[in-house]
């Protein structure tokens, strides 16, 4: 299943300056197009991430804050990525939470 870039992650690449368009990898979210025309495939699309969290708690399926607390824990571990540029796990943490 093709899954279907948020507004949130639109914005989020305009602030990156890169391109991004739903990837062809089999369970993978997005591809990043950089600058040099490298592409790097993000986020495993059998698992949420912050965007779906978002709007599964305003349809009401989701406890309020759960949101916000599965993007707390999602920085926790992968901390390490957030300054790596460049790379697919700081795309999924820039893009995706």
């Amino acid at each position: 299943m093709t899954y279907l870039i948020t507004e949130y992650s639109k914005k989020q690449a305009k602030k990156l300056n890169v391109k991004i368009k739903p990837s062809k990898k089999k369970n993978k979210k997005i591809d990043v197009i950089q600058e040099d025309g490298k592409i790097i495939s993000i986020g495993d699309n059998r698992y949420f991430d912050f965007p779906t969290y978002m709007k599964l708690e305003k349809a009401g399926k989701l406890k309020k804050g759960t949101a916000e607390e599965r993007r707390r824990l999602y920085r926790i571990r992968h901390n390490r990525f957030k300054d790596n540029k460049g790379t697919a796990g700081y795309y999924a943490y820039r893009l995706l939470w």
